[in-house]
């Protein structure tokens, strides 16, 4: 995209990755990738990393897939064919284990060119005491993160 002036050219994002957590935070973040699709003509992966116990030892001891994962399938499949509906290039994956670490393999595995996450507002001693899944994914990265606050 080029703009008249000093600052000619933004940042092309031709392919953003959108962790979803299945919950009410995801709103606010949707809402804010489909606009970002739209501006730049990107395409989106959506991501959700099941994390219970069937999901982390999935493949290790080849389980069958819990409710969490049938579900959370179900869910990631609704949000691409909402945002598929609307024009936006999407697919969706499905991953599991220790979410931080399927994030940054997966925008790896994938080369996006930004990650957008929802974030819930925990301030200084709530991500050093809680751990942060945002905080964790945006050290490993090496591509752009935009952090979205979700809605309250």
């Amino acid at each position: 995209m080029v703009l008249p002036g000093p600052q000619r050219y933004l940042p092309m994002y031709r392919h953003i990755l959108v962790p979803l957590e299945n919950s009410a935070a995801d709103e606010t973040v949707i809402r804010h990738v489909t606009q970002l699709a739209r501006i730049f003509g990107s395409r989106l992966t959506l991501i959700h990393v099941a994390d219970g116990y069937v999901a982390r030892n999935y493949k290790e001891l080849n389980l069958a897939p819990s409710q969490e994962m049938l579900e959370d399938k179900e869910y990631l499949e609704r949000r691409q064919q909402a945002l598929l509906d609307q024009g936006i290039e999407t697919s969706a994956h499905l991953a599991c284990g220790e979410p931080a670490a399927e994030i940054v393999r997966f925008a790896s595995d994938i080369e996006c060119d930004l990650i957008t996450m929802a974030t819930h507002g925990h301030r200084l001693l709530g991500d050093v005491f809680l751990g942060s899944v945002t905080r964790s994914v945006r050290h490993r990265v090496k591509v752009p993160v935009l952090l979205v606050p979700s809605g309250r």
